[in-house]
């Protein structure tokens, strides 16, 4: 899960990534008034363009900012649905519903950010409560007749029978959003989609919650912990000889991959695949049934049809279709990776055997990467201390996009590890959008990797609003004696969050309902798996990894080694994925969560008869797999998108992987253009051609001619 927790927007906010989705208002922006003397202002009542002080946020003034994005929301939708029919235009209609959403995401998308991240356990559930108000307020929104009536209206206009490009996009798209919420249906229909909607968005909102605060500890012993390395125990250490592992990637992971004990690296699985299961099975049972419900009222087969809809498959055949091929293409290889680690198990074990169990994986994978590849992870990570990592991240960004990032000096942000930056375009000299980097775990932190938005891009009156996106992510932290240093997946992974924070930042887009990220959400993680590509090459590793004592660049050899084992376990990995991708569409197409089989039952049969690793008993990743509540049968959009990434990515192989003509390109065809136009037709645009599968099989180490 190397992307954020999306949102679920209402049906007439249609953007795919981003929090939420509004539009550029056709008044200036109006200046905050200043509170009276002695009164601290709210940090969240901030001008255009402004930076937001998050460092002086106080309890109390999220729900205050609420209220006031919420009134002036209520104020445009008044003065929009006072003008009449025959005067509607779309800049007094369109750009006026842009005008609405432009005031939610304002605060909608900074308080997200805090009920993620803010130390403040008040403040994150004050943004919590935010949350479930703007999301109520769009669900409304999404049912309002009079709404409706007015789009309707304009679009009967001789000005909207001309329409073209993105204006007529918007549109076309707004009437579909508008069908989808219940219109064409009676009102009694449309106030049942409304009920579920706004139940959804609390229950969601639950769900979420009970995974971010969840918390667990194994207690090791010291003969448990054999084969973890030193530094990794020594920050773990619980005294009398114990240790204390808890359940953050930082923890889980290299536990996994690394200690020799087979039982208490079963322990440990067992209770992070149990995470959350003590509340959210039922919560999941829930969302299902409120899912399913939605769609039989709106006239969809099952939700993932409903779902399909607005996305680039279109239907749930196209996403049954794709999976299958996956599965044929990617089987033999997943045959070969299993019979490579059975080796390596029964060599280590002396006994012949059949089965690697789910606990075993990264185990035995990294010791065939150690042992027959030569690939040691606690070498590799003395080339990626976590500063030059971000040192070669950015010179590469910045110079394939014609970009400058300046660090900001004591910013006011909501936690002390927090860093923020200013990017600056070569082109002019000026400053076209801020970041922030929240990098490091902590108690009740969001757990996983993702790319938060806090202003989103899009044309006002003043000029362009400059887009703010935040990195959230859960690296392990340097010490005063010992620095960071990050394992390759890790490196892999903070790149492809960067690749969703360009694609964020460096928006054009005159509407936030197509700024930056806000694309079909089966298409919006195809820049991020770009840029995993650099972390694998010669040229641009040879810019930051460098050993962080000598500063040597890592040696070719190394790298070669590791490019050996790159495609080790490809296929039982992307089964993997094809399995995530199944469970999530099975549980939204026509499975009944008041049925015989529970949510187990299915993830039990399906993972026994996709991966071939079989289902660890009496476990219910479910419970945590997050990505149920946010993708909602869209979590096939992972692999779908890599077709897409590995095909783009072929283009910087062949013109060179630091190529700036390359780089541009990409920001002015893909980046840029956000939402604006249909995935395919940009795509093709770069290309300069139909895109095929071809790379992204090579990218697994298949040949097509092999496995068709």
């Amino acid at each position: 899960m190397s992307h954020r927790q999306k949102i679920t927007l209402p049906v007439i906010c249609s953007a795919a990534v981003a929090f939420i989705i509004c539009c550029a208002p056709t008044v200036h922006e109006p200046k905050v008034v200043s509170p009276p003397s002695g009164v601290p202002r709210n940090p969240f009542l901030y001008d255009f363009n402004e930076v937001i002080r998050f460092g002086d946020l106080k309890p109390g003034q999220i729900t205050e900012a609420t209220d006031r994005a919420l009134e002036k929301a209520d104020s445009i939708l008044d003065d929009m649905l006072a003008v009449p029919d025959k005067e509607r235009t779309f800049n007094n209609t369109m750009r006026r519903i842009d005008d609405i959403y432009r005031w939610v995401e304002k605060i909608w998308s900074p308080s997200s950010l805090m009920g993620s991240t803010h130390p403040s356990r008040d403040i994150r559930q004050e943004a919590d409560s935010s949350s479930i108000r703007f999301e109520r307020y769009l669900n409304d929104l999404a049912v309002n007749e009079d709404l409706y009536a007015a789009v309707v209206a304009f679009g009967q206009t001789a000005e909207a029978r001309v329409l073209s490009g993105v204006k007529k996009k918007f549109l076309e798209e707004t009437m579909r959003d508008f069908r989808r919420s219940g219109f064409g249906l009676g009102k009694e229909e449309r106030e049942q989609v409304n009920q579920i909607q706004n139940a959804l968005s609390e229950i969601g909102l639950e769900f979420r919650r009970n995974i971010s605060s969840y918390q667990d500890t194994l207690l090791i012993t010291k003969a448990e912990a054999t084969g973890l390395p030193e530094a990794f125990l020594k920050d773990r250490s619980h005294g009398d000889g114990q240790y204390a592992i808890d359940m953050s990637y930082p923890s889980y992971f290299p536990f996994m991959k690394f200690a020799d004990s087979d039982e208490a690296r079963r322990k440990l699985s067992h209770k992070f695949l149990n995470r959350a299961r003590d509340k959210n099975l039922d919560v999941l049972d829930e969302i299902l049934r409120l899912r399913r419900n939605l769609a039989e009222v709106l006239g969809y087969q099952s939700f993932a049809e409903y779902r399909t809809e607005d996305r680039m498959t279109k239907e749930p055949a196209t996403v049954w279709e794709f999976e299958r091929d996956l599965q044929i293409s990617l089987r033999e290889k997943a045959r070969i990776d299993y019979q490579e680690m059975l080796a390596m198990k029964s060599q280590i074990t002396d006994m012949r055997d059949s089965v690697i169990n789910p606990w075993e994986k990264l185990y035995y994978e990294n010791r065939l990467l150690q042992e027959k590849y030569q690939v040691n992870e606690e070498e590799i990570k003395q080339y990626f201390e976590i500063g030059n990592v971000i040192d070669g991240l950015f010179a590469i960004t910045q110079r394939l996009f014609n970009l400058e990032y300046r660090e900001v000096k004591n910013p006011s942000v909501w936690h002390k590890d927090v860093k923020m930056y200013e990017v600056y375009s070569k082109e002019n000299g000026g400053m076209i959008a801020r970041f922030y980097l929240d990098l490091y775990p902590r108690a009740d932190k969001y757990q996983h990797a993702a790319a938060f938005s806090v202003v989103m891009g899009k044309g006002m009156p003043d000029g362009y609003q400059k887009p703010a996106y935040c990195l959230v992510c859960n690296f392990p932290k340097p010490s005063w004696d010992s620095p960071s240093l990050l394992p390759h997946d890790d490196v892999e992974t903070f790149f492809h969050e960067f690749g969703h924070l360009l694609h964020g930042v460096l928006t054009k887009s005159e509407y936030i309902r197509y700024s930056g990220t806000s694309v079909p959400r089966d298409f919006v993680e195809a820049p991020s798996q770009m840029l995993e590509n650099w972390v694998w090459d010669k040229e641009s590793l040879a810019l930051f990894a460098r050993h962080h004592e000598t500063g040597e660049v890592i040696p070719s050899e190394l790298l070669e080694r590791m490019l050996s084992a790159r495609n080790l376990n490809s296929g039982t990995k992307a089964l993997q994925q094809v399995f995530y991708s199944v469970y999530d569409f099975t549980l939204h197409d026509g499975y009944d969560p008041d049925g015989e089989r529970s949510t187990t039952d299915v993830l039990r049969e399906l993972q026994n008869g996709i991966t071939l690793y079989p289902y660890q008993e009496d476990t219910h990743f479910q419970g945590s797999f997050g990505h149920l509540y946010g993708y909602a049968a869209g979590y096939y959009g992972y692999m779908w998108s890599e077709v897409y990434a590995q095909d783009m990515f072929s283009v910087f192989e062949e013109n060179g992987v630091l190529d700036q003509n390359t780089g541009m390109r990409f920001r002015r065809l893909i980046l840029e253009k956000g939402g604006t136009d249909d995935p395919l037709v940009m795509v093709r645009e770069f290309l300069g051609r139909e895109p095929n599968n071809q790379a992204f099989l090579r990218s697994l180490g298949l040949e097509s001619e092999v496995f068709p």
